[in-house]
C-alpha cells in the first residue's frame, strides 16, 4: 500500500472516530459542570470541583488504560496529568483524599482502551481554551493552579498529532476501528455519568 491511501485510509478513520463520538461529546460539553468553567461568571469553586472531577478521570486512566500501552507508546510516561491536578487543587487549598470510579474497564481490550485514551488525550487539547477562560481570575493568571489546564504547554499541538499518529497506525495494523470507536464512545458516556451525578 502507498504511502498517500496509507494517509487516506486514516485520515478516514479519524474522521470517522470524530463524526461517531460527536453527539456523545456535545452531550458532555453542554453538561451544566462543564459549561459552568467556560462561563464568564465561573467561580472559583466550580473550578475546583471541575478539577476535582476530572481527578477522577485521570486517576483511572493511569491505574487501569496506561498499562495496556507501556510497552506500545514511548511518550506514555509524559502524559501523565494527574499529579497536575493535585498540584493544582492544593494551590487552591483543596485536598482530594478519594477517587470516584468512572471507568468499569473489566476484560477490556486494548483498541477499547485505546478508544478511551482517545477521549481523553483529546480532553488536553480542548484545556488550551478552558485555560483561556480561567485565567481570568488573578490567583489563576499566573502558572499557579493551571498546571493542568496548561496541558502540555506550546507542544499540546504536536503531542496531540503524535498520539492521533499512533492511533491510526494502531488502527491500520489490528483493523480494529469499531473497538476504538466503541471505546471512544463509552469514554464519553461515562464521564458524563460521573459529571451529572447529583
Amino acid at each position: 500500500m502507498s504511502t498517500h491511501s496509507a494517509s487516506n485510509i486514516a485520515s478516514n478513520f479519524l474522521s470517522d472516530l470524530k463524526i461517531q463520538t460527536s453527539d456523545s461529546h456535545k452531550k458532555l460539553e453542554e453538561l451544566p459542570v462543564s459549561m459552568s468553567i467556560m462561563s464568564p461568571e465561573m467561580k472559583i469553586e466550580d473550578y475546583t470541583y471541575y478539577l476535582s472531577l476530572m481527578h477522577d478521570v485521570h486517576n483511572d486512566t493511569e491505574t487501569l488504560i496506561f498499562p495496556l500501552f507501556s510497552d506500545l507508546m514511548e511518550d506514555l510516561e509524559h502524559r501523565r496529568k494527574k499529579q497536575l491536578i493535585e498540584n493544582d487543587l492544593l494551590f487552591l487549598n483543596s485536598n482530594k483524599t478519594d477517587s470516584g470510579k468512572v471507568f468499569q474497564t473489566e476484560g477490556i481490550s486494548t483498541p477499547f482502551a485505546l478508544g478511551i485514551l482517545y477521549v481523553v488525550e483529546g480532553s488536553t487539547l480542548g484545556g488550551r481554551f478552558i485555560l483561556k477562560n480561567v485565567s481570568k481570575f488573578p490567583e489563576l493568571s499566573g502558572d499557579k493552579g493551571v498546571s493542568y489546564f496548561n496541558g502540555y504547554g506550546e507542544r499540546t499541538g504536536s503531542f496531540w498529532k503524535s498520539f492521533l499518529n499512533f492511533l491510526s497506525e494502531y488502527e491500520q495494523k489490528h483493523d480494529c476501528g469499531d473497538a476504538i470507536i466503541e471505546g471512544a464512545i463509552f469514554a464519553f458516556d461515562s464521564i458524563y455519568k460521573h459529571f451529572d451525578r447529583k
